[in-house]
């Protein structure tokens, strides 16, 4: 499975521009026989939160219209990033996926909101997971401070996730937190992590990429980019069963003593 990973510099508070972007990097990684392709976190707006009631894409519509048209015309599947939508008077943090087809097959709202960035007083948590298949693969799709939450990694993985898609605005500061995290969810699910960050700034952060392809025994086939752009990578999802037979940790688990 090649997989493109979108590493964007997020224009602030405009949606249009943003739109544009993703239309433009969709076109160049489909030109490359990608299979999979993703975008960062709160790419059509960024974190301009004060502005939700005018900027956040109302039932998601927008977007999902726009990856349905391009993924059916390139036909590659989109692992969406998270975009800002708005349903009846309430906002969310929502991760669309669209397959091969066109079709959107699972949409996701960030279940753990982020007090550090003022996520909790604009928008609302989602209340589910997030599995499902592309190109019969079962992956799971998480957003940003989710990662700071094993069992909710290890809940995806639990229901069949060979790949965790996790796209992000991690500020610079935390970034060490970032590669140390995504290495460990990685090694301890046995599982290949796709990771997006953004780079540039917005009014309170600045941001520096390092998005991460990382396989099962914690190796880093994408990692240290800074600048924007689009990296490329081939897995071989041959090796979650190598390594889940070599070190058998969901056998081994001891569920009589934890949930």
């Amino acid at each position: 499975m090649k997989i493109a990973v979108v590493q964007m510099d997020i224009e602030f508070g405009q949606p249009e521009k943003n739109f544009a972007k993703v239309e433009k990097y969709t076109e160049e990684a489909a030109k490359n026989h990608t299979d999979v392709i993703i975008f960062p976190e709160m790419w059509n707006t960024g974190y301009a939160l004060k502005q939700l009631e005018s900027l956040a894409d109302a039932d998601g519509i927008h977007t999902k219209e726009l990856f349905s048209k391009l993924a059916k015309k390139y036909h590659v599947n989109i692992v969406g990033g998270s975009v800002a939508t708005k349903n009846q008077d309430k906002f969310y943090n929502t991760m669309y996926i669209a397959d091969r087809t066109g079709m959107i097959i699972s949409e996701y709202s960030k279940a753990h909101l982020f007090k550090l960035m003022d996520e909790h007083q604009y928008m609302n948590a989602g209340h589910k997971l997030n599995t499902f298949e592309l190109d019969g693969i079962t992956c799971g799709g998480v957003i940003c401070y989710d990662l700071r939450f094993p069992e909710w990694i290890r809940s995806h993985v639990l229901r069949g996730a060979k790949i965790m898609f996790i796209p992000a605005e991690w500020p610079t500061p935390r970034i060490d937190h970032w590669q140390i995290l995504l290495q460990a969810r990685a090694i301890e699910n046995q599982c290949f992590v796709v990771a997006v960050n953004r780079v540039g700034s917005d009014p309170g952060n600045t941001f520096n990429g390092h998005s991460m392809v990382i396989a099962p025994w914690g190796e880093l086939l994408i990692s240290g980019h800074t600048e924007e752009g689009i990296y490329y990578t081939d897995i071989n999802l041959q090796e979650v069963d190598s390594v889940r037979s070599t070190i058998p940790i969901f056998q081994d688990r001891r569920t009589d003593l934890y949930n």
